[in-house]
This record gives structure tokens, C-alpha cells and sequence, in this order.
């Protein structure tokens, strides 16, 4: 049996080519493995990141939140750690097809033992769409990207949260995509050691339970806790609500802080 890692072109036969932003971001992505949903455009979109900022997005996969944001903010460094060869061939891959070697990076590595060329208390940012299903609590996809993306393995939400912790600056922002009903979990990690939080259900349409939210806060300070009024996504007869659309097609930002003083939460950038 060969156990020997993929080569690239051997990867080049399992991918398609998919548009995102209206066709502004283009992402090479596994037939059959973990593909990029509606969560990693609406992460990068929560980013205040500004131009000269440092981004470090923990589990990239094929870097779409990572290229999101440095297509959505010019002048930005964009750094994503990723744990699979193949997955980090893919990202790299993109990185090229949009022509951001100047913005993003790729490191390969485990968020448990981070690379050394990983700094703490460096990055201005950090963003994460953590796996959010504990081993044993749903059947494992077969396929192992999928299956790594979506279910702890060895690394459990607190090593998540606590390296993003380590690697944001103190006042650094950190945002989470997150599973609604896995809030509480989450929110404790981050209790006294992250303020200024602000919570964004994520609604399927209006009048449904929120299956996922964006939760984001600064590292070190002891703010009160937000709620914003939540977005959306997808109308009754729309594809996708005008907020929604805004965001994924228009690569418009979500104002997560604006929201904080009632002003709109999906704004141009």
C-alpha cells in the first residue's frame, strides 16, 4: 500500500475551479473533501482588519477566508497555518490563480505545536472557524479533509481558542464562526480573557433558529458583551437576502463594531 503524500498534479485531478464574490475570488477546491461554504466568506467579511495590518487565520484549508480578506482589504499580510499537505498545496494554489503573493501566506503546521515562524502577540487580528463537532457526537465524514475540518480530533475548541489567544496582540481582535448551539462552550474559554465581545447570530431567514454565529471580541480587556441584530442569509423566495448578497457577492464587510451603536452591520469596506 502507498501511504506517500499527494503531488501537486496528482491534487490538480481532484479539484474545481469555483467562483466567490461575484466571480472577484477564484478558489480551487476538492471534489470530494472539504469545500468552502457561506462561514468562511462571512469570517473574513467580520475582519476590522485595515491596510498594514498583520491577519493570522488558524486552520486555512484552502484559504478562502485568508484570501477573502486580503482581496476584501488591500495592503494587508494575511497568514494561514494549515495542518494538511494537501490542503496547504490547494491554498498555495490559490494564492496564485488570484495573484495575492504579496498579501497571503501558507505555513504548514499543528495549532497544538505551532511552527516557529509563528510569533506570539504578533498578529492584529486573528480569525478561526474551529471544528465544531466533539469526537463521538456525529458519524465522521469519509473523506479526511472534510473529516479534520469538521470534527476535533487531537486538538479540542480550547487549544483552538487558547492559540489564537497566544498569537494575538494584546487589544487584538479575534473572530469565530461557530455553531449557535455550541456557544456557551465557546463563551467560556473566552471569559476574562477576551472583552468587547460582540455576538451575530447568523440566521438561515427570519424566523429561524440560528444554527451558526460570529462572535468576536478583543484580546485582554473586560468590555461588556454585544448582541448584534444578526444577519439573514437567505429570504423566502431569494437565493439570498440583500444583506447576504452584499456580502457574498458584493464582498461588502460586516460592520461587527459599528453594531455595537445601531449603526448598518453590513457596510461597504
Amino acid at each position: 500500500m502507498n501511504l506517500s503524500p499527494k503531488t501537486p498534479k496528482d491534487i490538480d485531478d481532484d479539484l474545481t475551479l469555483d467562483d466567490f464574490l461575484g466571480g472577484g475570488l477564484k478558489l480551487w477546491q476538492p471534489k470530494g473533501g472539504y469545500r468552502i461554504g457561506v462561514d468562511t466568506i462571512l469570517l473574513a467579511a467580520s475582519v476590522p482588519a485595515k491596510e498594514g495590518d498583520k491577519i493570522l487565520e488558524a486552520g486555512t484549508g484552502s484559504g478562502g477566508a485568508a484570501l477573502a480578506l486580503a482581496q476584501r482589504v488591500s495592503g494587508v499580510s494575511v497568514t494561514g497555518l494549515e495542518l494538511q499537505f494537501e490542503m496547504a498545496s490547494i491554498a498555495r494554489k490559490n494564492i496564485l490563480e488570484n495573484k495575492l503573493e504579496d498579501s497571503v501566506d501558507i505555513i504548514e503546521g499543528d495549532i497544538t505545536s505551532p511552527p516557529s515562524e509563528l510569533v506570539e502577540n504578533s498578529f492584529d487580528h486573528v480569525m478561526v472557524n474551529p471544528p465544531y463537532l466533539e469526537p463521538g457526537s456525529a458519524i465522521s465524514p469519509p473523506s479526511i479533509t472534510k473529516s479534520l475540518a469538521h470534527m476535533n480530533s487531537s486538538a479540542e475548541l480550547k487549544d483552538w481558542v487558547m492559540f489564537c489567544l497566544s498569537m494575538a496582540k494584546n487589544k487584538g481582535t479575534l473572530s469565530f464562526v461557530f455553531r449557535a448551539d455550541r456557544l456557551h462552550d465557546l463563551m467560556a474559554l473566552l471569559h476574562r480573557r477576551v472583552g468587547d465581545l460582540i455576538i451575530c447570530p447568523l440566521w438561515p431567514r427570519e424566523g429561524v433558529v440560528a444554527k451558526r454565529i460570529l462572535v468576536q471580541g478583543k484580546k485582554g480587556l473586560r468590555g461588556v458583551t454585544t448582541m448584534a441584530p444578526g444577519i439573514a442569509l437567505h429570504g423566502e423566495i431569494e437565493r439570498y437576502t440583500r444583506e447576504a448578497e452584499a456580502i457574498l457577492r458584493l464582498g461588502q464587510k460586516i460592520d461587527m463594531e459599528g453594531a455595537r451603536s445601531g449603526a448598518p452591520l453590513v457596510t461597504k469596506s
